[in-house]
């Protein structure tokens, strides 16, 4: 068993943001060597840290706090009129949760989904090592949900990890070459309509970066809850 005491954390030299140009960041790592319990990774999850392959983490700048943990409580969300209607663009797709692993289906689409989305991004080009080292090598606690079509096409994947208190979204990689189903939207939709099918608090989305257009996305499902000096704040725009 793990607990947050006896926990050894380790930050990196400063490098280059991945999020903000001319910026230089640090990252506080969980010792990998340990095996994290779900209770711990849940309370990690509370404190801002997230997850990349086998590596628990969370930003530790010094004098920036751009990045922003985000999540949002399942008991007072609701969809808005444009997620309703993504919603509705996807009923024909099927659902299906099976445990992480490799096959040449997932990796396709994954190759597919880097390439022509982000070419800019530190996960460019795409390998199979990296497919693995990220996505495949989880925790016991992680699954992947697999999307369908009515002719059983592989269209979308999403990696989650549960925790005690919800449900936390790692990655989603999709067919590009489907826009009209806005299928990141979608995936998200799902996961919210998940937790509070079973009954789970919260949806934690990672990081938001208020100068980064493309973490936008994060805030468009209302109300959130921003992590701020370390307590949790919660946001509601109409």
């Amino acid at each position: 068993m793990t607990n947050l005491r006896t926990l050894h954390f380790y930050a990196t030299p400063e490098h280059d943001c991945s999020y903000l140009d001319d910026k230089i960041a640090k990252t506080l790592f969980v010792d990998p060597q340990v095996e994290l319990d779900k209770s711990t990774y849940s309370q990690l999850s509370d404190l801002g840290f997230r997850r990349s392959g086998k590596h628990v983490y969370r930003p530790h700048c010094d004098g920036c706090n751009a990045c922003i943990s985000v999540r949002i409580p399942l008991a007072i969300f609701k969809l808005s009129k444009s997620q309703k209607r993504t919603l509705a663009k996807n009923r024909d797709l099927t659902a299906t949760i099976k445990p992480p692993c490799f096959t040449e289906e997932y990796y396709t689409l994954y190759s597919r989904y880097i390439n022509e989305r982000h070419q800019d991004g530190d996960m460019y080009p795409p390998s199979l090592e990296q497919f693995e080292s990220f996505l495949v090598e989880a925790e016991k606690h992680t699954q992947f949900v697999e999307f369908r079509d009515p002719d059983g096409l592989l269209v979308a994947v999403s990696v989650i990890d549960m925790l005690d208190q919800g449900m936390s979204a790692i990655y989603t990689f999709y067919d590009p070459s489907l826009n009209k189903r806005s299928l990141g939207t979608f995936c998200i939709i799902w996961q919210l309509q998940y937790c509070q099918d079973n009954h789970l608090n919260y949806l934690y989305l990672g990081y938001w970066v208020k100068a980064c257009r493309k973490m936008n996305y994060k805030i468009s499902f209302r109300p959130f809850e921003l992590l701020i000096e370390g307590e949790w704040t919660l946001v509601q725009l109409s």
